[in-house]
């Protein structure tokens, strides 16, 4: 488990030395002072000796996206079209703010970025009039399109805690009467979307298959991610035997999104 470390009084190549030693983040602070998160493997002594100070003070990491990115804290990044920032940034026509919390959907996992990718260029080509995002987290995706000049969305989830960032998150974008959140999986819902994006595991993507598909309309598309590319066979298969055509594979450290259509 990687852990946090702060140094004061450090020396000029710092930064360098921290990630020659493996660090996973380093931030420069004010003040000669300087934060890392590394990994356990390496010692306090190592820091000392690296950073050559010993005012140091070592605290727990905070793990983002089920403690699979490891970050000091909430970054600006971009994806295509769209910039995904900390809450606290100012608003921006093209970006979607975010509050640090502990719902999956910071941007930083590969696995978001793929379905970001796949909906920014999705969206050019037939504009839907709505999109329902299943397992929606943090409401990354939802948002994303609804910044991208989708009318409406639907978000989905079957935990209250990720449904309730989703709402701040959709409230500090001023989206929250174009979103419409609720409880539960794809089997809760009635109505098809023209597009449904759905970034959770692939077991699951496998067993809610069925459901999943009848929430597609017409010639509609279907964003899967969260597949590790060990298993894109196998959710593939899951889907084409109901109906659904592959337009588009995406890759990224290990990770596959599928980009489906439907045949009806």
């Amino acid at each position: 488990m990687p852990y946090r470390v702060d140094v004061r009084n450090v020396r000029e190549d710092a930064f360098d030395r921290l990630v020659e030693l493996g660090a996973l983040d380093v931030d420069a602070l004010h003040g000669c002072r300087m934060a890392a998160l590394l990994p356990d493997s390496i010692t306090a002594a190592q820091v000392v000796t690296a950073v050559g100070s010993d005012d140091i003070t070592i605290s727990p990491a905070i793990g983002r996206d089920a403690e699979s990115v490891w970050v000091l804290g909430p970054r600006a990044i971009r994806i295509g079209r769209l910039r995904i920032v900390p809450a606290r940034s100012d608003p921006e026509h093209d970006a979607v703010r975010l509050i640090d919390a502990p719902a999956f959907g910071t941007g930083l996992h590969a696995t978001t970025a793929l379905c970001l990718e796949a909906l920014d260029e999705a969206l050019p080509i037939a504009a839907p009039d709505a999109v329902l995002d299943v397992g929606t987290g943090s409401g990354v995706l939802a948002l994303a399109a609804l910044r991208l000049g989708v009318p409406r969305a639907v978000a989905i989830d079957v935990a209250d805690d990720a449904l309730r960032v989703a709402a701040e998150n959709a409230r500090i974008n001023g989206v929250e009467h174009r979103l419409r959140l609720a409880r539960g999986g794809p089997e809760t819902l009635t109505g098809a979307w023209p597009l449904v994006l759905a970034n959770i595991l692939a077991a699951p993507l496998i067993e809610m298959a069925p459901a999943l598909v009848r929430r597609v309309g017409h010639h509609g598309r279907l964003v899967l991610s969260g597949i590790p590319s060990s298993v894109e066979g196998d959710v593939d298969r899951a889907y084409r035997r109901l109906g659904m055509r592959r337009l588009d594979v995406k890759s990224r450290a290990g990770w596959v999104a599928l980009v489906l259509q439907a045949s009806w």
